[in-house]
């Protein structure tokens, strides 16, 4: 249905991994669910394309993204998601997983950087992913909240509007 050129298959992630690497590029990695696009999600994306040279972001399918938040999320379905995510000029590339979180990717891309945006912590970054990320040597970067916007925020609203 969506054209999107940047998705990498993930059979493909240590490949493309390898050429970026190669290419003496600092590779970017981050992830979520982008449920509800918003412009926290867009001030995050371009904080975390500054770290480095290409910007990697995983994006959580649509049955993790139900088992993480809930029967009537995500809003948007997977492939309307990667196709906006596309459409970001600060985006390099985008591949889907299908877990509940990305260590098993982490531990193929080996990312220069992971960026989280700033409402995380490490002591609230998933165990297994920080094992993932200390085991690359990655740096962990936590990009400034834009306070105020969030997913649930939004529908919240929406609600309160519709009622």
């Amino acid at each position: 249905m969506f054209i999107i050129p940047k998705l990498i298959p993930q059979e493909r992630l240590s490949q493309e991994r390898m050429r970026v690497r190669d290419a003496g590029k600092r590779l970017v990695l981050t992830n979520g669910c982008f449920d509800l696009l918003h412009a926290g999600h867009i001030y995050a994306l371009e904080q975390a394309a500054q770290q480095g040279d290409v910007l990697w972001v995983g994006v959580n399918s649509d049955s993790s993204v139900r088992r993480l938040k809930g029967a009537t999320r995500p809003i948007y379905n997977q492939d309307a998601r990667l196709y906006l995510l596309n459409a970001l000029q600060c985006v390099s590339g985008l591949f889907l997983f299908d877990g509940d979180n990305l260590a098993p990717e982490i531990e193929i891309i080996q990312p220069d950087v992971y960026v989280k945006s700033g409402d995380y912590t490490l002591d609230k970054l998933n165990p297994d992913e920080r094992q993932a990320l200390l085991a690359a040597q990655s740096q962990i970067v936590f990009a400034p909240f834009l306070k105020g916007w969030s997913t649930t925020h939004t529908i919240e609203q929406l609600e309160r509007v519709k009622n």
